[in-house]
Order: C-alpha cells, then sequence, then structure tokens
C-alpha cells in the first residue's frame, strides 16, 4: 500500500508534498479506514522523519486532518476519507459523535461544580437552603451604604 506512494513519488516531490496530502494518499490508496497514530507512522516514514520530529509533527497532522474537509472521523482515532460515505451519514454520524464526547466532559464538570456549589450552602432543618447568614447585620435597606454619586 504505502510502497506504492513511495513508487508512484520522487523523494523529492514526498519532501515537498504537505503531511495531510500524504495522509489522503495514504488512505486513499488503503481504501479504508485507518488509526490516527498509523497514519503518522506512515507519513513519518514516507518523510524520512526521526522520533523527534514524529513528536515535534503529530499535533500539526492531527489538526490539519481534523480542519481539512476530505477527512471524517468514523469512531475513536480512526479516519476516513468522507468521499466515502453518503453525506449524510457521514456529518450525522461525526457530529453525533462528537455531541456525545462534548456533553460528557463539559456537562459533566459542570454537574460538578453545581455539586460542589451545594456543598456551601447550609440547609435549614426542613430542608431548605439558607441564606440567612450572609444577611447578619442588615436590618434594612437603610444599614446598606448608597453608592456616592462622581463627578467628573
Amino acid at each position: 500500500m504505502p510502497q506504492n506512494l513511495a513508487e508512484q513519488f520522487s523523494p523529492e516531490e514526498i519532501r515537498e508534498t504537505a503531511m495531510v496530502d500524504l495522509a489522503f494518499h495514504i488512505l486513499k490508496e488503503k481504501g479504508e479506514p485507518m488509526q490516527y497514530r498509523n497514519i503518522m507512522e506512515e507519513v513519518a516514514r514516507l518523510k524520512g522523519f526521526t522520533d523527534a520530529e514524529i513528536q515535534h509533527y503529530i499535533a500539526q497532522l492531527y489538526t490539519e486532518i481534523n480542519i481539512d474537509g476530505r477527512f471524517v472521523c468514523v469512531g475513536k482515532g480512526t479516519w476516513g476519507l468522507k468521499s466515502w460515505y453518503p453525506t449524510e451519514q457521514a456529518s450525522d454520524s461525526a457530529v453525533a459523535q462528537n455531541v456525545r464526547d462534548d456533553y460528557l466532559d463539559e456537562d459533566l464538570e459542570e454537574e460538578e461544580l453545581f455539586e460542589d456549589d451545594a456543598n456551601f450552602s447550609e440547609e435549614s432543618e426542613d430542608g431548605e437552603e439558607s441564606y440567612e447568614e450572609d444577611f447578619n447585620g442588615f436590618e434594612n435597606d437603610e444599614d446598606v451604604d448608597e453608592p456616592e454619586d462622581e463627578e467628573d
């Protein structure tokens, strides 16, 4: 599979080709979705990257694949070509997966914050929250200082 790419392109062409374009050719040649780490390994092999260069470029390639309209995430860390899937199926499954993941991450954190807030409030004997201590010393509105108007 990737051997064919090495045969199709000269070393100079591979060196000058963007990583995301190589990833596209790799997936197109294979004809089925691949794990991102395998895509990165093939790109690195074609480009002759060292381990340090792989570490340097790993996030860049992921970002480029993520924003490039030719690719679609079809599972956790698995990428395919958008052209392989009917438009509705590709967008619906990708959106559904991302929405679910976003809910689990963001809303879980938000729920934990609400739980933490609940621990700070006091409850009265009948189970109602009580904020009376927050207002000790303020018997009526006259006890509250009004802000002074400043003249320019």
